[in-house]
């Protein structure tokens, strides 16, 4: 759960000094976008040059074509937001829903959206317009009580640029999947003032009884997974806060048509106290993994076998085998961890907050130690959707904070 098969694990880093303040490279904080590696058009005759570049927009052209396929139409959900943690489910109509640090609910915000496009080939662009219900306002004193407010939040065009330079997409569009980075929270905090405050909001920085994240995040991903049974999707933010500590955790879960649905939602009373148990087993599964960026090749494909169990003491005990396509390498993993509620903490550093719905999501209690001590670092989002088959995303970060790919694995119980 806290592991991705394809992705090796460091040692227990060093202790870190903590009488020193953590210093961030600038690239940490503003992380460049990547850019792939790409054949130099000097070494080679004009024509093959010519060639190669013609292959190459073919398939980022495609990647962005595909990729706006995915997000086309009309969703209904709901959002889901922890104080810590915040999960976010999304249709054209959707539900937010704030949980404190142990993935206990706390907010609804519901919300709609509508996305479109427009353009051709490399000129294609994605337009999303994110409408929020806006909750009954303490102070107006004219208009009907039970008319319903929504205030409408443009979504930043997305094109061929911004989707390889800045968001530096990793996408699996065959398994309907894909991983994102984003610059600035701006969206995420619209959500909860104006679904949470709404016409009250007098703007204040840290409202009461409101968690906002941070102005100047150092990062924010989304890992998006769509359903295996229906027209739906889960897109998981994890936000962490200048110093690189995990700030919030939010969750859209979006269901797609263009007639009147019923939002989903989470049933947070149902599985407050085990939701663990679905995870523990034994699970076999494939793992594809791909370079960041529109133009994003597969780095490798490998079988995997996961099991998790809870040994006589009540320590989480994870063991991953993965093995390549070729049968050549052959990686092992094994961690262990504690449970508090529905916090993992797992040695060396890494945490899994289980959250309602067959969902978790994992990252590291501190990345400030990872960048400090030169290791690359992991966010991991699940979605166990069904009792025996799950998906993971996780998106892996080099050093510097650069977004350097993303996996997708598909896995069955045994």
């Amino acid at each position: 759960m806290a592991a991705v098969c394809s992705i090796s694990v460091a040692p227990t880093p060093k202790p870190l000094n903590t009488n020193r303040p953590l210093n961030f490279s600038p690239n940490f904080l503003n992380p460049k976008p990547f850019i792939p590696s790409i054949p130099s058009l000097r070494s080679a005759p004009a024509a093959a040059a010519d060639g190669r570049k013609t292959s190459e927009d073919s398939i980022g052209v495609d990647a962005l074509r595909r990729f706006i396929d995915l997000n086309l139409g009309n969703w209904t959900g709901s959002f889901h937001v922890s104080v810590l943690y915040i999960l976010i489910h999304l249709h054209c109509f959707v539900i937010f829903n704030q949980f404190d640090p142990d993935g206990n609910l706390m907010h609804k915000v519901s919300t709609k959206l509508a996305a479109s496009s427009y353009g051709e080939d490399e000129l294609m662009s994605l337009i999303q317009t994110l409408y929020i219900k806006q909750p009954p306002s303490n102070t107006s004193i004219s208009g009907n009580a039970d008319e319903v407010e929504w205030a409408e939040y443009k979504i930043k065009e997305t094109n061929m640029f911004t989707v390889d330079k800045y968001q530096q997409i990793g996408l699996f569009p065959n398994e309907k999947a894909f991983a994102l980075r984003y610059q600035t929270a701006g969206m995420l905090e619209t959500v909860l003032r104006q679904g949470v405050i709404g016409e009250d909001d007098d703007g204040e920085e840290s409202p009461k009884n409101l968690k906002l994240p941070s102005r100047w995040p150092s990062i924010v991903c989304e890992n998006c997974l769509y359903s295996l049974e229906k027209d739906m999707r889960a897109r998981a933010f994890h936000i962490m806060d200048p110093k690189g500590i995990i700030e919030m955790l939010l969750i859209f879960l979006e269901e797609r048509g263009g007639g009147v649905l019923i939002p989903p939602s989470f049933d947070d009373s149902k599985d407050n106290t085990n939701r663990i148990l679905p995870y523990l087993g034994m699970w076999k599964g494939h793992s594809i993994t791909k370079r960041s960026g529109v133009y994003g090749s597969t780095i490798t494909e490998a079988d995997t076998i996961a099991v998790l169990e809870i040994d006589d003491e009540g320590r989480i005990i994870q063991d991953i085998t993965s093995t390549s396509s070729g049968g050549n390498v052959t990686t092992n993993v094994h961690w262990t961890g504690t449970m508090s509620n529905n916090l993992i903490n797992f040695n060396g550093g890494f945490q899994v907050t289980l959250l309602p719905g067959g969902m978790y999501m994992g990252c590291p209690s501190n990345v400030a130690k990872s960048v400090a001590d030169s290791k690359s670092f992991h966010l991991e989002f699940c979605w166990l959707e069904s009792p025996g088959k799950r998906q993971r995303l996780v998106r892996t970060y080099d050093i510097e904070g650069l977004a350097v790919s993303s996996t997708y694995s598909l896995e069955n119980k045994l």
